[in-house]
């Protein structure tokens, strides 16, 4: 377990545990955060992992427990998590230009009739609107075939060279007009018991059920694109509020570790892992790593790459001879492989601080963002 940050600080200041080494790059404007968030009223412990960088309302890859609940610490994209599914498709049979051309049907809108079926089959009401659902969005969600490289140990199910697909996405714009629709008082934090509390809890619920639903939706039209099957692995929310310990448990970028297996994201220059989580340390707030965590935020991205012609199209190959299918070439260069940390650094902490260990290696071959068909598919 790591020294608390805010060890010898005021007592009114929530513990801070940081599960990173000193080796690890971690931007001092994403500790400044959680400093300052563990003076919050009512926080009662704050966990930290190797993928922490700077965001808007608190840092990026953090759990934090509280008396109370805080929405800005699950942020706008309420649900977003990762899912893993077994393609039942052979290594041979996935024809890249094809493949290319079929998951293109990703950016067009499902029928609603579909839609209401599968909506109602989940239990999910129409509060939040269907339209959109089984959309990936924009910003770093995608959905992706993967390669078993490797298989580092047993209990993943998995076999070198069996076809994965990882699809990353949330509850789109709905989570965000949740989150803008809040009055003002949501800056104090919200008392369970209040009515305030109350409204924010079931809309936060339907917006999870909305995103897990939305996930599922995608893998099974990017299997029916790819002429397979879609066998679910896990799902892992990575921003939301539960009940914990008591108190109310905040996942900002931070996975649920108390399902078992949690998928840990590379970058579309970088392998992925499927990850054990134990959950056997109190202090980590049953939570871990979502995935390698930014280096460079987005704006900063547009300095650091240039956009020419050559450029985009080679950052549309990775270094395994896989793909990447986005037509927004602002978007291309923001979620550039060195926009991100080395996925192995982060595993490496992780493993060292007991949170997790590999199973398997997953390497990317098709990363599909957006073909450019329609706009209007992407509203998130």
């Amino acid at each position: 377990m790591g020294n608390p940050l805010s060890e010898g600080r005021d007592a009114a200041c929530a513990r801070v545990f940081p599960f990173y080494s000193r080796e690890t790059w971690i931007e001092g404007r994403a500790e400044d955060q959680l400093r300052q968030v563990a003076t919050w009223p009512g926080m009662q412990a704050v966990a930290a992992y190797p993928d922490l960088h700077p965001g808007r309302f608190g840092p990026v890859g953090a759990a934090f427990l509280a008396d109370r609940i805080w929405p800005q610490l699950v942020g706008p994209d309420i649900g977003c998590g990762m899912a893993l599914w077994r393609l039942d498709l052979p290594r041979h049979r996935l024809k890249l230009d094809r493949a290319e051309r079929r998951l293109s049907v990703l950016d067009a809108a499902v029928d609603p009739d579909d839609l209401a079926d599968a909506a109602a089959a989940a239990g999910l009401t129409g509060d939040l609107g269907l339209a959109g659902l089984g959309t990936i969005g924009g910003g770093n969600h995608f959905c992706e075939v993967q390669v078993v490289d490797a298989v580092m140990a047993e209990g993943a199910g998995l076999r070198a060279g069996e076809l994965c697909l990882l699809v990353h996405s949330g509850s789109r714009g709905r989570g965000a007009a949740v989150f803008e629709g809040l009055d003002e008082t949501w800056k104090q934090g919200y008392a369970s018991e209040s009515r305030a509390g109350r409204d924010y809890l079931a809309l936060h619920d339907a917006a999870l059920a909305w995103a897990r639903l939305n996930r599922a939706l995608i893998a099974e039209r990017a299997a029916e694109a790819l002429s397979c099957a879609a066998t679910l692995i896990c799902d892992s929310v990575h921003n939301s509020v539960v009940r914990h310990a008591g108190g109310w448990l905040h996942r900002k970028g931070a996975a649920q570790a108390d399902r078992g297996l949690v998928p840990l994201a590379g970058s579309r220059d970088a392998p992925s892992f499927l990850l054990s989580v134990p959950d056997a340390v109190p202090e980590a707030l049953a939570s871990v790593s979502h995935g390698a965590g930014r280096r460079y935020d987005r704006s900063s991205m547009h300095g650091r790459i240039r956009k020419q012609r050559t450029v985009l199209e080679a950052l549309g190959r990775n270094r395994f001879g896989g793909r990447v299918i986005c037509a927004d070439p602002d978007l291309l260069l923001e979620e550039a492989g060195q926009a991100y940390k080395a996925p192995e650094s982060v595993l490496r902490d992780l493993e060292a601080f007991g949170l997790a260990r590999a199973l398997a290696r997953l390497l990317p071959l098709l990363t599909f963002k957006t073909a450019g068909t329609p706009a209007g598919a992407r509203d998130a």
